[in-house]
């Protein structure tokens, strides 16, 4: 038996969401079925981040167990075969038995793309929110300031977020105008439920001018979804990368139970 991980790109427009759920088509469950049946046994892969309904990605991570004499490299060119043209698997490779994903150090890094112009342009509808209303980029970025760095950010969560803690780290918060594109791009350790989407839709209020960019500073400080701005549309999210910062390979001396206790530790979808 050996532990293989994935990483996978996807447009999420069709899928809901990332997690297998019964009422509806997921990416989980495509890969589930489709490396089922190139292995010929039971697979059940392991994601790292829980990508939102219409959220889409481009690197995001899974592990499966397999006792496929397929080398491990090879498995992501035999898959490929057999996905929907919308999920492909950019990478494979052996990792070992008790490495897991979220269990280590990792940098995640999502974008959010915004087409500001007035009327929505329909070749950008799939992967960008359509967002009439004129900004002020410089505002916004002044605002992102108070957000880097280690804080709560329960103000900047779905009140259906269900974690220990809502403190996270921000690593940085760049804004960037590319014509008719504003595109939000945000690191960090780990995210919140809806995190990014409510981050950017109070971004975009500073921008349009509702408040000052220093009353974000306010609105991170009461720890009150309410005073937030509201979350913007799953379609202009990307998970970007997910970077380990360790080597997997580390862990293969320890303990089995690594694999036991991960499970039971959920990341939010965003």
């Amino acid at each position: 038996m050996k532990r293989i991980m994935l990483t996978v790109a996807y447009d999420g427009t069709a899928y809901c969401g990332w997690q297998w759920q019964p009422n509806g088509v997921t990416v989980e469950e495509i890969l589930n079925r489709e490396l089922s049946r190139l292995l010929r046994e039971d697979i059940h892969v392991r994601g790292t981040s829980r990508t939102d309904s219409g959220v889409h990605a481009l690197g995001n991570l899974c592990i499966f167990d397999t006792e496929t004499r397929i080398p491990p490299e090879k498995i992501c060119y035999a898959l490929n075969q057999s996905l929907p043209d919308d999920i492909v698997v950019q990478d494979s490779c052996q990792v070992p038995r008790n490495f897991h994903p979220r269990k280590c150090s990792t940098i995640k890094t999502y974008e959010y793309t915004v087409w500001n112009q007035r009327f929505p342009n329909p070749l950008e509808r799939r992967y960008a929110y359509s967002y009439y209303m004129k900004v002020d980029v410089e505002k916004m970025r002044e605002a992102a300031r108070w957000l880097v760095g280690e804080h709560d950010f329960k103000s900047f969560c779905s009140k259906r977020t269900e974690v220990e803690t809502t403190v996270r780290r921000i690593l940085s918060l760049d804004i960037r105008q590319e014509g008719c594109k504003i595109i939000f791009r945000i690191r960090g350790t780990g995210f919140l439920y809806n995190m990014v989407r409510i981050i950017v839709g109070t971004l975009l209020e500073v921008g349009r001018g509702m408040y000052p960019p220093e009353q974000v500073k306010t609105i991170l400080q009461a720890c009150d979804r309410a005073k937030a701005g509201p979350k913007v549309p799953p379609e202009g999210l990307c998970l970007m990368e997910i970077a380990l910062q360790e080597d997997p390979w580390k862990y293969a001396e320890e303990n089995e139970r690594l694999d036991q206790a991960i499970e039971t530790r959920e990341e939010e979808p965003v």
